[in-house]
């Protein structure tokens, strides 16, 4: 089990896995004593003989991990786990804001949807009721519809909901 110091702060890392080992990787490092967060959405699979539904990892090939700079090194050491994601030359981090906010998302009924297509900044709304309420992010033109999108910085991926006007505030 790996020792958790009083010396520097966590932040929330995105780290890529190998193919369809995220839900093993976590739990590798989750045995390893690091936290890790890997968010799964249900889908239901079609075999020839039967459907069935399953957790699939929402965002292929990535998890979460919420550790201390220095012990990157343990992460990288984890069966299962291929890099850290790097943005502008240096190991991205993600405010822990955002992951609270993509657990959130995924807690809720919403059926959720994600996209790697660049979706311009709009304008910034927060939800006023319901399940989310308190998120924010901003309103998008997507495929003719009105979406609330949260913007995963530094990943290239943004996660679209769909909330009725009547639950959102511009600000």
């Amino acid at each position: 089990m790996a020792l958790r110091t009083n010396t520097g702060t966590c932040k929330w890392y995105p780290v890529y896995t190998h193919p369809r080992a995220e839900k093993k990787a976590c739990q590798a490092l989750i045995n390893k004593g690091l936290e890790a967060y890997l968010p799964l959405h249900k889908q239901l699979k079609q075999w020839s003989d039967r459907k069935k539904w399953v957790e699939e990892p929402f965002i292929k090939s990535y998890l979460f991990v919420y550790i201390k700079e220095h012990e990157q090194s343990e992460v990288l050491m984890t069966k299962g786990i291929a890099r850290f994601i790097y943005f502008s030359g240096k190991v991205a981090s993600m405010p822990d804001r955002q992951i609270a906010e993509l657990k959130l998302l995924m807690a809720s009924p919403f059926e959720l949807e994600i996209t790697e297509e660049d979706l311009q900044p709009g304008e910034k709304i927060m939800i006023k009721a319901g399940p989310l309420k308190g998120l924010t992010g901003e309103i998008i033109s997507y495929r003719s519809q009105k979406k609330l999108a949260l913007r995963l910085e530094n990943m290239g991926y943004s996660i679209i909901v769909h909330v009725a006007a009547s639950l959102i505030d511009r600000f």
